[in-house]
């Protein structure tokens, strides 16, 4: 914009009209100011237009090199003097300079950085036709501070390089249209949909078989491969063969690089160890059958259909009972077994609210046992077995053996402690804890039609046969409470299965993530040292527990996966949910 036309021509036309006497002399006499006037205007006008591409050359110069200050420094008080500085050094000297932020421009929410040039030129040959002695030029330019990516903001973002960055499989779907599905690896859609504003793969292939392919634009470096078949994916002119850059937009983050630096940690199992059953002396076989003899340690309390125990501290060799018996231990009891418990079957055992150390084994029998408030700790010798419904009360419990249960079998067990060598359920067999630490040293495996349910409580999971620690296959169901989390390996669950994590701080995977089934990620970060692959899909939330009567993704009706954010506390308090593989796996964050 420049200044450079005063009131000239109304002034000389005013002049004109004003002096109308004399001859063609006088008139010539007149004429010569006019016309060395014009030609001395035109001379000036035309250094005003000299100097007006001088001053937009060096406002684009600064209203740009302003912009960039700013969005580097976001403080307005770096504008005029970078611009003034680049304006001195375009060869403008004495010039005035403005910047300013300008907002809604060149669209309404957009800001743009504007600068206007202001120089003073001399008249010449005008100043004859009385113009003064100098005009103004003024020039402005806008530099926009908003960036326009050639595609949307990712939602989802891959770091991977690998031919499974983002991968979509079985019913599983990708619904994010308001944003970019990216990878630098390459995208496969061997599920359902993919449906993002833009879907990239920066370094990679994107790949469809059956499923949906929905976007703005596709962007790949490789190739893109479809069925001919199949229509439902962008046309031609919508995919662009082109390596798209892809960065981490948390690279800087101190947060991230904090829970980076956890990556591969977890807490160490401790061993468990057999009790100590010697601890009395002069231990004696219990054989409970139907026929006590005069000698027999319990001929006393025989009832005529079975045993009424008192209470008291038995030391006992082996432990054995005949078959339909009802047999009960009086509360307050210490029992040690050194050589085995094996019930035999229809027969009810109630051990009372006791304490009990088992070493060479436990059969429950056919119709389970009862065990109430109390310690029970069985050691590693021998096999343990929970035939039928089994029901123990509070206490600590220690199990140094890996817990089977299958064929309708159940194991019911109060608050306290737990701690197992591994859990092992099949053929429709299931167990509940109540609150208290859950430790499973050897991995937890559940197979279709097996569910475990777990209290609140700090949970160590170790890993068992594959470097798995949880693996669970279809219509398998594992339910875990509020609590620390740790477990050093694989997590892997088939379509079909359910699984759903308590809110703690930060949960620990020393290993890979893999859902196939149904998931509800409690609130907190999860830091995954592997890869994470969501692959849900079968099975929608809620759901309540027959073991426990609680409700389980609730937040979550109708969907395969959800993520249980507690978000009435800060962040800080609550821990963010970040999905983090140690090889750039995918990331949300909540």
């Amino acid at each position: 914009m420049q200044k450079i036309f005063p009131h000239f021509f109304s002034q000389l036309s005013l002049s004109l009209f004003r002096h109308k006497g004399g001859g063609v002399g006088v008139i010539a006499g007149l004429s010569l100011p006019v016309v060395l006037g014009a030609a001395g205007l035109a001379f000036d006008i035309n250094r005003g237009l000299e100097q007006q591409a001088a001053n937009q050359r060096a406002a684009d110069m600064a209203a740009l090199g302003a912009a960039m200050a700013f969005k580097a420094n976001s403080s307005e008080a770096v504008l005029e003097p970078t611009a003034k500085d680049i304006v001195r050094a375009n060869g403008i000297a004495g010039a005035t300079v403005r910047a300013t932020v300008h907002d809604d421009f060149p669209s309404a929410g957009d800001q743009s950085v504007r600068v206007t040039v202001t120089t003073q030129a001399p008249y010449t040959l005008a100043k004859v036709v009385g113009m003064g002695d100098r005009f103004s030029v003024q020039t402005q330019s806008f530099a926009s501070l908003t960036t326009q990516a050639p595609y949307a903001p990712p939602c989802f973002l891959a770091l991977s390089s690998a031919s499974d960055a983002i991968t979509v499989t079985g019913g599983a779907s990708i619904d994010a249209p308001d944003c970019s599905i990216a990878a630098v690896g390459s995208v496969q859609n061997k599920g359902q949909l993919i449906r993002g504003h833009d879907i990239i793969s920066g370094s990679g292939d994107i790949v469809v078989d059956y499923g949906t392919l929905s976007a703005e634009s596709l962007r790949f470096a490789g190739s893109f491969s479809a069925p001919s078949w199949n229509g439902n994916v962008p046309p031609a002119d919508k995919r662009k063969n082109q390596a798209t850059e892809l960065v981490d937009p948390w690279a800087d983050n101190a947060d991230l690089a904090d829970a980076r630096s956890e990556l591969g940690n977890y807490t160490s199992i401790p061993g468990l160890s057999n009790p100590d059953t010697s601890v009395c002396s002069g231990a004696k076989d219990y054989a409970l059958d139907w026929s006590p003899n005069a000698s027999h340690p319990a001929k006393a309390y025989w009832t005529g259909s079975g045993y009424n125990l008192p209470a008291a501290t038995y030391c006992i060799k082996k432990l054995t009972t005949g078959g339909g018996l009802a047999i009960r231990f009086a509360s307050g009891s210490r029992i040690y077994v050194q050589q085995g418990v094996a019930i035999g079957g229809g027969s009810s055992v109630d051990f009372g609210d006791s304490d009990i150390f088992v070493n060479g084994g436990f059969d429950s029998g056919s119709s389970g046992v009862t065990i109430g408030n109390g310690t029970l700790w069985i050691g590693n010798g021998g096999q343990v077995k929970w035939q039928g419904t089994n029901r123990k009360g509070n206490g600590t419990v220690i199990i140094n053996q890996t817990i089977t249960l299958g064929g309708g079998q159940k194991l019911l067990m109060g608050d306290g402690s737990h701690f197992f060598g591994g859990f092992n359920l099949g053929g429709g067999g299931s167990a509940k804890m109540g609150d208290g630490d859950f430790t499973a040293v050897a991995g937890i495996f559940i197979a279709g039609g097996s569910e475990l349910a777990v209290g609140n409580g700090n949970y160590l999971i170790g890993p068992g046969s594959g470097n798995a620690a949880i693996k669970l296959s279809g219509s398998a169901i594992y339910l875990m409470g509020d609590g620390t989390f740790s477990a050093n390996g694989d997590i892997d669950t088939a379509g079909g299965s359910r699984i759903a994590f308590g809110r703690t701080r930060n949960h620990y995977i020393n290993g890979s993530l893999r859902i196939a089934g149904s998931a509800v990620f409690g609130a907190g970060r999860y830091t995954i040292a592997g890869g994470f692959t969501n692959g849900t899909g079968g099975t929608t939330w809620p759901y309540t527990s027959p073991l426990n009567g609680l409700t389980y993704g609730s937040d979550f009706s109708g969907y395969d996966m959800g993520v249980n954010v507690d978000r009435t506390r800060p962040c800080a308090d609550r821990g963010c949910c970040e999905f983090r593989g140690a090889d750039g796996g995918l990331a949300n964050g909540y």
